[in-house]
């Protein structure tokens, strides 16, 4: 009795100084022009039997657990970030790069570790299958903040966010071909039509269902609201997967729609979202740290095979991909490039890496090496200079602002009004108008102005100005009126006739 409190007192103090040091590196990771995850493993692998010898960990079968759940978390976290008006024009493309992409890049990578790594025909496919797809737990993790023009952005996430079945049925159907000769190939391309369907139908019909249960339900707190959508999340993915469909797929459709909708609390179920994918993907990457071993990884034999292959992912397989995979569509070169440079790996392939581990597949050990070295040189390489090379490329935005959203008043649901918070952007046609010409809706009261972190006690004669955050306490039946008036538009003539802020 004595022993399993101690071991459950261990675990609960490893646990904690895992996220800690995990959080800390989040700080660090942009002073050293370093993607957060990258040092995410790092603190696995250092905390690891093979370096300060912590924690001994080598079970395939939770890290996949674990790393499954912490992408649906991810991918709900991000489906519901994306706005439906920049998605919609690069649905096409996206999807796209989710299959074909993904198809030619297996393709051409499954040649090279034929040559390279001396793997069967199928066990290279297998390994192609595996690092295939863009991974959508280092793209949100990477482009989050950053000013990339938002089509690029909205393209990569979709992309990312779509393609997992594609990887996932390929990695399996490799598996089953290895294990079970006699597999119909035919049987297989149906079954990846039926998930692909399955998981784009049940996610539509959930997404309905959330949007209507997170308005009609009248919870005791505000606090319980994030839990039922998240827990939503989790009952699409199982729901979807054991119905045979892809859950990924559903769980990312779900929560687009949950995220375009006007839902009850939703600040709160986006902040509480946003917190619990941080602490999924401090927690996921530290586990596929402490599941390699350096002793095993940094060996000349993985290192030269690793970097071989990462070359021709990065600057042959990919390009190609994306280049074949975009034709006749509206995207310049330079937005090629970059597509090109951005298809992230991550999590999922270092997930994917533990099905033929779990599968006995014969050289699954130096698969899974060489898969993880991949994973780290693209984040380290691709993953720092991103941002570098969307300047050059001239595919940056304008400073992203802070959208207007509602800060919810009180704990209970019976309340119908909310204090909304807009920061008001260069072109907003309330710029430059005192607040008695801006026509609010009956009952809305603007409470404050925040001007260069100062407080201004608003009046009737109190002229707007880009960079003011107002604070307008609505009726939320006169809130999409609000919305209208705050997100306006001016023509561009009168644009340059605006004060600037002070």
């Amino acid at each position: 009795m004595l022993q399993e409190i101690i071991h459950t007192d261990t675990f609960i103090l490893l646990t904690s100084v895992l996220l800690i040091v995990g959080v800390l590196t989040t700080k660090f990771s942009a002073r050293l022009g370093v993607p957060a995850l990258v040092l995410f493993m790092l603190v696995g692998m250092v905390m690891g039997s093979d370096v300060l010898g912590i924690i001994y960990f080598d079970n395939a079968s939770t890290a996949q657990m674990i790393g499954v759940f912490a992408l649906v978390i991810i991918l709900f976290e991000g489906g519901l970030q994306t706005k439906w008006s920049t998605l919609r024009p690069v649905i096409v493309p996206s999807l796209s790069l989710a299959t074909l992409g993904v198809l030619l890049t297996t393709g051409i990578v499954a040649a090279a570790a034929y040559f390279i790594l001396n793997l069967g025909w199928l066990e290279a496919l297998l390994f192609g299958a595996i690092v295939g797809s863009t991974d959508a737990a280092a793209v949100f993790a990477v482009l989050k903040g950053q000013n990339i023009k938002e089509r690029i952005g909205t393209t990569l996430e979709a992309e990312s966010g779509s393609n997992d079945p594609m990887a996932v049925f390929l990695t399996i159907a490799t598996i089953e071909l290895i294990t079970a000769p006699d597999a119909s190939i035919i049987k297989m391309v149906g079954s990846f039509f039926i998930q692909m369907g399955l998981g784009l139908l049940l996610g539509i019909i959930a997404g309905k269902l959330a949007v209507n249960a997170l308005n009609r339900l009248n919870l005791d707190s505000s606090g319980l609201y994030p839990i039922f959508s998240i827990a939503f999340a989790l009952l699409t993915y199982g729901i979807t997967a054991f119905l045979g469909g892809s859950g990924l797929l559903a769980v990312y459709v779900l929560a687009i729609i949950i995220g375009n909708a006007e839902i009850a609390y939703r600040q709160s179920i986006f902040r509480f979202s946003e917190g619990f994918a941080w602490m999924m993907q401090i927690s996921m990457f530290v586990i596929l740290g402490l599941l390699v071993f350096p002793s095993e990884l940094f060996t000349w034999d993985i290192i030269i095979k690793g970097i071989a292959i990462s070359a021709i992912l990065m600057l042959i397989a990919r390009p190609v991909a994306v280049f074949l995979s975009t034709i006749g569509m509206k995207y310049t070169l330079n937005e090629r490039i970059f597509l090109s440079w951005a298809g992230l790996k991550g999590a999922v392939p270092i997930v994917l890496a533990t099905f033929p581990m779990l599968a006995n597949i014969e050289g699954s050990q130096l698969i899974f090496n060489v898969v993880f070295f991949v994973v780290l040189t693209s984040c380290l390489i691709q993953g720092s200079t991103i941002t570098n090379l969307a300047e050059k490329l001239k595919l940056t935005g304008p400073k992203k602002t802070t959208p207007m959203h509602s800060i919810e008043l009180v704990t209970l649901g019976q309340v119908n009004t909310e204090m909304v918070e807009y920061e008001v952007e260069t072109d907003s046609e309330v710029a430059g108008k005192t607040l008695l010409e801006i026509p609010f809706p009956e009952g809305a009261l603007v409470n404050a102005v925040i001007r260069n972190n100062q407080l201004i006690t608003p009046t009737g004669n109190t002229t707007i100005i880009p960079g003011d955050f107002l604070y307008i306490l609505t009726a939320k039946k006169s809130k999409s009126s609000l919305k209208q008036v705050l997100t306006e538009k001016k023509t561009e003539d009168s644009v340059e006739e605006l004060p600037e802020s002070v």
